[in-house]
């Protein structure tokens, strides 16, 4: 599919919208599509994007700003039209073999009205082209833009309620705001929220992007770290026994074990097998996942520190330990700390670990768990933003349905 994004300015420029643009053209970009990104400023910042600037689509622009003072005080100036015809012939140049066409605010505020009448033009002229009117502001219904607006062409162009094109809002409230102002139903208009890439917010290493991907880590909660190499004296199993009985509350739940097998003890190879049976005998061989059956390269500390990141809670069930590191980690990262009450974990961890006895059913454990993420609104965050609010879930769950709407559907 050819799709052009079309706005004011473009990444690099630095602003809210031009940052969703740019997500926007990744993702599409990763889909396969072929993706154009079509303003007055800006440069080629994806060497699969194509980046085309045309001047007069600016809202900086000396001729558009000159023509805005003029606008804004009433007055239409004498080569409005004109303008308005030019700058449609040098979009139709780029629009006229495209088959979607995403317009970031162009259609709701007053920025460059000679642009929004163009573009209003061009979705009269084509039967082809399906333009999606993606509303981030709204002029109207914003109080600071309310004295450069006026009765009549063109600034009605930016409350009334285009025939065949698609209605984006942002958000709830906005989509309140369109459908009093337009007149037109709420059901007819999409509400696709703006997101956040949660690997690069968290500078993630390409392995662990991958993992979380191929884990599908987005969509899991609890997601529970385990990060210690496989023997015998971690009881792993009690953390096996603890993740079955938590999917019975979270089905979503996921126990992430880091580490390799012990390289001092060969009967490491016989306990890893006893682990898997554990896990297969549960039934949670997709929720209990040991990374070195994922990689065979020893997980550089850069990626373990990721998981920090991305998950909910540190499990440490430890039979024995002589010190415990990730008791340390986790509360750097102020990630919840489930421990064995051993000392060497109480001595490090404090008042800031939760414990439990290795004499504890795996229920009850579990139960504790429970009682505490349930208060946790910090776990909630994670969880909504994670599952609602990351770009992959937005696009795959939103955007590709409305990029697969067609013409008068």
């Amino acid at each position: 599919m050819k799709i052009v994004l079309l706005h004011y300015s473009a990444p690099p420029i630095v602003g809210g919208v031009e940052s969703v643009i740019g997500h926007h053209a990744r993702l599409m970009a990763d889909a396969g599509h072929e993706v154009r990104i079509v303003a007055g400023r800006g440069a080629q910042t994806d060497e699969r994007v194509k980046f085309i600037q045309i001047p007069m689509v600016d809202s900086r622009h000396p001729v558009i700003d000159a023509a805005k003072r003029e606008l804004d005080r009433g007055h239409i100036p004498g080569d409005f039209n004109e303008l308005v015809q030019r700058l449609v012939d040098e979009l139709w140049e780029v629009f006229s073999d495209a088959d979607r066409l995403v317009a970031h605010n162009v259609a709701s505020l007053n920025k460059n009205l000679i642009l929004t009448a163009a573009l209003k033009q061009i979705s009269e002229r084509s039967n082809r082209l399906q333009i999606i009117l993606w509303h981030h502001d709204l002029a109207w219904t914003t109080p600071r833009y309310r004295s450069e607006l006026h009765d009549g062409y063109p600034w009605s162009l930016l409350c009334e309620a285009w025939d065949n094109v698609e209605q984006v809002t942002i958000s709830e409230f906005r989509r309140r705001e369109l459908a009093e102002l337009m007149n037109i139903s709420e059901e007819k208009i999409w509400v696709i929220p703006n997101g956040v890439d949660v690997a690069r917010f968290f500078k993630f290493e390409s392995v662990t992007t991958n993992l979380m991907e191929d884990l599908n880590l987005l969509d899991s909660w609890p997601v529970v770290l385990l990060p210690v190499r496989i023997t015998p004296r971690k009881n792993i199993e009690l953390a096996i026994d603890i993740l079955a009985v938590l999917r019975r509350e979270y089905p979503q739940a996921k126990l992430i074990v880091t580490g390799p097998l012990g390289p001092h003890n060969p009967a490491n190879v016989a306990y890893f097998e006893k682990l898997t049976t554990l896990r297969s005998s549960l039934g949670v061989e997709d929720s209990v996942h040991f990374l070195a059956e994922l990689t065979e390269s020893l997980l550089p500390d850069a990626v373990i520190s990721d998981f920090y990141h991305l998950a909910d809670m540190l499990l440490m069930p430890s039979r024995e330990e002589g010190f415990g590191i990730p008791v340390l980690e986790a509360g750097l990262a102020g990630l919840p700390a489930f421990c064995a009450d051993i000392p060497p974990l109480r001595d490090l961890g404090g008042s800031f670990v939760n414990y439990f006895s290795l004499d504890d059913s795996p229920e009850h454990i579990a139960a504790h768990i429970i009682e505490e993420l349930l208060v946790d609104r910090l776990f909630e965050g994670r969880v909504q933003v994670r599952s609602r609010f990351s770009w992959q879930k937005i696009y795959q769950d939103q955007i590709v349905r409305l990029l697969g709407k067609g013409k008068h559907e």
